[in-house]
């Protein structure tokens, strides 16, 4: 229930739903870094190759030269968020991390929990 969250993370869930049902992944995630630059991408599933749709977030925005970040959105029908996606976002957060917020939506963005890391 994106309506409930601040306009600016609702856009992020926004994001992701269209990312996830654009690749029909099994989830979507959207970040907004710490200069207001918002990234999306969805799970990378290949026979080779496996990336969770918030480290392909992360991993878009420090090649963009991102150096911290403000806010995360996933969409996934899991009950909790994998540590290491957790850490990926600690990792770019920096000395910010106490301030960024996380919301985990189910696939239709329906809002299920939001913490800070």
């Amino acid at each position: 229930m994106s309506e409930s969250l601040p306009a600016e993370d609702a856009k992020l869930v926004t994001l992701a739903r269209a990312t996830r049902a654009r690749a029909g992944a099994a989830e979507g995630a959207a970040i907004r870094d710490a200069d207001g630059r918002t990234y999306a991408a969805a799970t990378v599933a290949l026979p080779s190759f496996g990336l969770s749709a918030l480290k392909a977030c992360v991993a878009m925005a420090v090649a963009s030269g991102s150096r911290g970040l403000e806010a995360a959105v996933v969409l996934t029908a899991a009950e909790t968020l994998a540590d290491d996606d957790l850490a990926a976002l600690r990792d770019l957060a920096g000395d910010a991390a106490a301030s960024v917020v996380v919301h985990r939506s189910d696939p239709r963005g329906t809002l299920a929990e939001s913490r800070e890391l």
